[in-house]
């Protein structure tokens, strides 16, 4: 029983019979029509966010098995700032703005990849990929904030 697997980073409720499953899954004979349907139920309310989905055929029998993972941190942090995607050019470019709760509502979507880390942890994860992708927080630079949750000044909102 050979298993054929593909991962690809889908647009959540947009996958495609095209590249990058159809080149993989192609030659195993699975219905394609049925796998893309299958991914676009599954990822229905992620629209607007790339998903990293992992499809895996039975060769033989054609039966498939769809896992959806979490969205990239980036993906999360560019649907709160409502922009296409991050700068091009780290520390000199702003490409947008987003509040601190924001930041939250990222390590919150984003808790099961960031186990085991502190809250304190996990909100500076964040923040490495907003200065990365040169979203500002609430009007400063995310180094910044790094600083104020090393000096305890964001505690409040982290016990929250």
């Amino acid at each position: 029983m050979a298993k054929v697997t593909c991962e690809a980073l889908v647009e959540g409720g947009k996958a495609s019979a095209g590249p990058p499953i159809a080149p993989v899954l192609g030659p195993t004979g699975v219905n394609l029509y049925s796998v893309v349907t299958r991914i676009n139920e599954l990822t229905e309310d992620l629209k607007g966010l790339k998903v990293p989905v992992t499809i895996v055929v039975d060769d033989d029998t054609k039966e498939f098995e769809i896992t959806v993972g979490l969205p990239p941190t980036s993906a999360l942090i560019i649907k709160e700032v409502g922009v296409e995607k991050g700068t091009g050019a780290t520390g000199t470019e702003i490409t947008g703005d987003i509040t601190f709760d924001q930041v939250l509502t990222v390590v919150r979507a984003k808790e099961a990849d960031l186990l085991g880390s502190s809250r304190r942890n996990q909100v500076k994860s964040v923040l490495g990929t907003c200065v990365s992708m040169g979203v500002t927080i609430d009007g400063k630079d995310a180094r910044t904030v790094q600083q104020e949750i090393d000096q305890g000044l964001h505690d409040e909102k982290l016990q929250a």
